[in-house]
């Protein structure tokens, strides 16, 4: 499959890639801060704020400079090169945005963290709210919800978002999986759980390599497409087990005695 990217018919603000580039980079760390700084709010305030004009407050950091619409809904229709899939109209955005907020703060308690981010990364990516950078907000968002369901800062440097951003490919196939299910009624994320399931794994095993100074297991290692293989690789290693174990429980608000 090819990369995903919308196509609007809206002039770039930037036409030299060297110069896109550099703003992409530089937007892309304001845009994580911004989060990051929301996320606290929401864990100091002990319920997340989850309002329209948040998710274009982000939009706005990840696309201000690039996109003229940065911060705003698109004001047309959009199509997805590289995907079957074909975005609602524009005049549906709001409404169908309000029932994705709607549905997070609803199910905050009942469902998990790894389904309410999976659901975030799909249903975002499937309204395709904006003419540009909804890959890249949909994945922050993703990783806010992570962090605040669990009411903490995900420690580790390789992030989800980073991870993902490293090969698209899983990712991508995770959410036509997703499409796939719609079309048949059903709101199945399952094989995004399982992505993000892996790239969590990956996070916290990266802070723990930090930690003790030592990388005891390898990407490879941590996660597979054929069942997760962490779990083996721990058992191999006692010692490291006790410990990537408590890092484990730590970052999913658990209390150890």
């Amino acid at each position: 499959m090819s990369e995903r990217k919308s196509e609007a018919e809206i002039p770039p603000l930037i036409n030299d890639p060297v110069e896109l580039a550099k703003k992409e980079a530089e937007n892309a760390l304001a845009q994580f801060d911004w989060g990051i700084e929301e996320v606290e709010r929401w864990i100091a305030e002990d319920q997340p704020r989850l309002r329209i004009s948040m998710l274009l407050d982000l939009h706005r950091k990840a696309m201000e400079g690039i996109d003229s619409y940065a911060g705003n809904f698109r004001p047309a229709g959009v199509a997805i090169k590289g995907s079957g899939h074909q975005p609602i109209s524009n005049n549906d955005v709001p409404r169908y945005v309000e029932d994705m907020l709607e549905y997070i703060g609803e199910n905050w308690s009942e469902r998990t963290a790894i389904h309410l981010s999976a659901y975030v990364m799909w249903r975002l990516n499937w309204i395709h709210p904006f003419a540009d950078g909804n890959g890249r907000t949909s994945r922050m968002f993703s990783y806010m919800v992570l962090c605040g369901r669990l009411r903490q800062i995900l420690p580790g440097t390789k992030t989800i978002p980073e991870q993902i951003s490293e090969n698209k490919q899983p990712y991508y196939d995770a959410l036509e999986a997703a499409d796939q299910q719609y079309k048949k009624g059903r709101v199945d994320v399952a094989q995004m759980e399982s992505l993000l399931e892996d790239y969590l794994a990956k996070q916290l095993v990266d802070i723990h390599g930090q930690a003790t100074g030592r990388n005891n297991l390898t990407a490879d290692e941590a996660t597979t497409k054929h069942g997760n293989v962490l779990l083996d690789a721990l058992e191999r290693r006692p010692v490291l087990y006790s410990s990537i174990l408590a890092v484990v429980l730590a970052a999913i608000g658990w209390m150890i005695v």
